[in-house]
């Protein structure tokens, strides 16, 4: 989320030492996913003093039936950095999605959106996604 792993450790660890601490004095939240919530805005609030990416418009494609084919030419790296580079909140509900881990309701509350917020973070960032895959792999595209 910091593009920075050495940054991203330090907030995450961080967040883990308030967590201890307020845990030893019986302090601990009874909602599942506190943690990973207060990680990420600590992270967003690091990332509010890093040079910001001016916003721009993407391209936007439907999902083709070959986009699974596009995407087996990737390396998992690169879809990593794709996400990465994701504006936020898009950037954490793709993550979220993608990671496959979570329920919608899960992403939800993560992410603090609301379903039609999430529903269109996702549908566009998978155009997005679709038209950058016709740029990396568009001998797939074109079958």
């Amino acid at each position: 989320m910091l593009g920075d792993s050495r940054k991203a450790q330090e907030v995450f660890q961080a967040t883990l030492r308030e967590a201890a601490a307020s845990a030893a004095h019986g302090d601990v939240p009874r909602e599942p996913f506190w943690l990973f919530r207060e990680a990420r805005w600590r992270c967003l609030e690091e990332s509010k003093t890093d040079l910001q990416a001016e916003p721009l418009e993407m391209e936007e494609y439907e999902i083709t039936p070959e986009a699974s084919l596009q995407i087996e030419q990737l390396e998992p790296a690169q879809l990593a950095i794709w996400i990465s580079s994701a504006p936020e909140p898009q950037r954490t509900a793709l993550a979220l999605f993608y990671l496959n881990e979570f329920d919608y309701g899960e992403i939800l509350d993560l992410a603090d959106l609301k379903l039609s917020e999430l529903s269109r973070l996702l549908v566009m960032g998978r155009r997005q996604f679709q038209a950058w895959l016709n740029m990396m792999a568009p001998q797939i595209s074109k079958i």
